[in-house]
């Protein structure tokens, strides 16, 4: 994402406004979120592209980004953009917790930037601003809760955008954990790891427990999430790309496109030019 501020390191979680951020990694505007969460608040408009796809904010929207994603921001002033970012481990402290993660806000196959609006601005600057620097300055500890509690608000704030059947699901809380490692894994290494056995290997379980685990939680099959995975990451680089299909298999790891086009084809039912 950027040079890892010691905050961020020592406790998991920081707060900066976007303009302190460039000026502290030479005034470069390409990030990368590596193994954090990260929640925008835009106070003003802002053009930006996540893996390659652009998106146009405008202030009083908020913006929530999950792990190992490549965001570049436009040219904007940047004073009136906050950047949250925090581990899983900084705000994992229950299984209502673990279903905030793993939820639509930071995994959605639809869209990699989940957009919600907010009512007041000024209340954003005291909150994550004045409030924060003032905990922090007390105690760590009365710091650490004050921060989970502002994220929890802002993602409570979020779900009423999202769809009642992406929240209203009966899972295994200690399945979501598992399952969300997976979700950060496959954004990593879906280019050039499509066995489920890799994931499963990562976790340090079996490929078996891992698909019952995805099949429990998200309906489907850990191998099919991987395949699902790789066909939209070319549907979208098909549009918003100039990238020819040749390009776009090997950036995919395919070494050959005639193998690529039997992927496509074999799950698809077309051929990838068929999908343009």
């Amino acid at each position: 994402m950027y040079v890892i501020t010691d905050q961020l390191k020592n406790i998991g979680f920081s707060v900066n406004r976007l303009d302190d951020i460039i000026k502290r990694n030479n005034y470069t505007r390409k990030f990368h979120t590596m193994e954090y969460y990260c929640i925008y608040i835009f106070m003003e408009d802002i053009d930006l592209e996540i893996e390659n796809i652009p998106y146009s904010v405008k202030a009083g929207n908020i913006a929530f980004l999950g792990p190992e994603k490549q965001i570049v921001f436009g040219k904007a002033d940047g004073h009136q953009i906050l950047i949250i970012a925090f581990s899983s481990s900084f705000y994992e402290r229950s299984s209502k917790d673990s279903l905030f993660l793993n939820s639509q806000l930071f995994f959605n196959y639809y869209t990699d930037l989940f957009i919600a609006p907010f009512l007041n601005t000024e209340q954003m600057k005291v909150v994550f601003m004045e409030r924060m620097e003032a905990f922090q300055k007390k105690d760590e500890n009365l710091y650490v809760s004050a921060a989970h509690n502002a994220i929890e608000r802002l993602i409570l704030d979020a779900f009423l955008y999202i769809p009642n059947e992406e929240i209203n699901k009966d899972v295994k809380f200690d399945y979501l954990h598992y399952v969300n490692r997976f979700k950060i894994l496959l954004q990593r290494d879906y280019k050039s790891e499509k066995k489920v056995s890799h994931y499963a290997c990562e976790l340090n379980i079996t490929s078996r427990r891992l698909t019952e685990m995805t099949e429990y939680v998200l309906g489907k099959t850990a191998k099919s999430i991987i395949i699902e995975k790789v066909i939209t990451e070319f549907k979208r680089a098909l549009a918003f790309t100039n990238f020819t299909i040749s390009e776009i298999s090997y950036d995919l790891g395919f070494n050959d496109e005639g193998n690529f086009s039997n992927f496509v084809k074999k799950h698809t039912g077309k051929n990838p030019s068929e999908m343009k």
